[in-house]
């Protein structure tokens, strides 16, 4: 079971040959920084300059890490990942957008893909993100607990309804709800919105997930507090739990308003952090539901034994891991293959609209080296395996 994440015959088995190698091609491209960044930079400007070159995109890095540029172009791929027991998660990655009117298009959005997804065995979750609902700026003054202006304050109204429509959606179809986490400091306010969504609907079951990033030192001691407060108010807890995205961007801001640095001072004590909340959260499955968002290798073999050596059913509704389409196949489908409830975040969106999106994925995966090489080599082994 060690060696479990080594199958390639089982993680690729969904890909063609041609898929394979188009596979090997991009993760050569993002294994080089300045090729990313030369990739970067002359896409922005073809897409500006209304270039016809989203053909080629999506051809290329778009089709790899993205379902479709809607939710019925994405079916053909969640009918094939279904088949191999692997659910999908449906997001709508637009990004960068800060109207009114695009904020009311996205929860337009989230409320039909609720209603899309709620027939559908393969499709358990509906997802977005905090800043598709409203301005960053929005979310920061009120974290920072800022006086608001009047329209301001009716401005944050507007955001509130938006989350409170979707999430009763969700409750009303039992439809479960992922919500990202963002930059620290906008996260407070989105914290405190779904910890009120959650006294509301996680009365019974967990429909309401929120977010921890695990690369940060206080999350800990948050999920604890708010463990406290479920207790007493009688609701559970839904938490996805990845690392982060957005380790640069936070040290940064930290080191120029010279206030503490939010993020693990190194790799090894992110791990730990996210070991142990994983540890934390199994030991109070009673009062919480699990969704394991990572990539990486460990942390998915230490909840994959957890859940083996206890009396709970790989099938347990409270229990899941995920990962990001177009990465990480040795994991996501070797542990379906094992029974284990799995879902792979698809992307979808108009091309030119998930740019940003699909920029950061190769941005992270360039500074990710060690994860890019996994890939590089697991993919070589299965272009081997099917030459023998």
């Amino acid at each position: 079971m060690d060696h479990l994440f080594n199958n390639t015959e089982v993680a690729f088995g969904l890909k063609s040959d041609s898929e394979l190698e188009r596979a090997y091609f991009l993760f050569r491209l993002i294994k080089s920084e300045p090729l990313v960044k030369i990739g970067t930079a002359v896409t922005k400007f073809a897409l500006k300059s209304s270039l016809p070159v989203e053909g080629l995109i999506r051809a290329s890095v778009f089709d790899h890490f993205c379902g479709g540029v809607n939710e019925k172009d994405c079916m053909p791929i969640i009918d094939k990942m279904f088949s191999k027991g692997v659910y999908s998660v449906l997001d709508y990655s637009v990004e960068g957008k800060e109207e009114e009117t695009q904020f009311d298009r996205v929860m337009e959005k989230s409320l039909a893909l609720i209603q899309f997804v709620k027939e559908k065995e393969a499709l358990p979750f509906a997802v977005f993100k905090p800043t598709g609902f409203g301005r960053l700026k929005i979310y920061q003054k009120v974290s920072e607990k800022a006086v608001l202006t009047e329209d301001e304050k009716l401005e944050w109204q507007r955001v509130l309804d938006r989350y409170d429509r979707v999430a009763k959606a969700c409750f009303d179809q039992d439809v479960c709800l992922l919500v990202d986490a963002e930059e620290s400091w906008m996260q407070d306010a989105a914290d405190d919105i779904l910890e009120s969504l959650m006294e509301q609907y996680n009365k019974k079951k967990v429909i309401i997930f929120s977010t921890l990033q695990l690369y940060r030192h206080d999350r800990m001691d948050y999920l604890k507090k708010l463990h406290q407060r479920s207790r007493e108010k009688g609701f559970k807890i839904g938490m996805k739990l990845v690392r982060g995205a957005y380790m640069e961007k936070e040290r940064e801001r930290a080191q120029i308003k010279k206030y503490q640095d939010p993020i693990c001072a190194t790799k090894a004590l992110t791990d730990e952090n996210f070991n142990a909340v994983l540890d934390y959260m199994f030991e109070n499955l009673e009062d919480m539901a699990i969704f394991c968002g990572t990539h990486n290798e460990e942390s998915s073999y230490l909840f994959m034994d957890k859940i083996n050596t206890s009396d709970y059913s790989k099938s347990d509704p409270r229990l899941w891991f995920g990962q990001l389409y177009g990465m990480s196949d040795h994991i996501s489908f070797n542990l379906a293959a094992q029974g284990f409830n799995v879902a792979k975040y698809l992307p979808f969106g108009p091309v030119k609209d998930v740019m940003p999106y699909l920029i950061r994925r190769a941005e992270e995966n360039t500074s990710v080296a060690g994860q890019t090489n996994r890939e590089l080599d697991l993919i070589s082994r299965e272009k081997k395996r099917r030459k023998v």
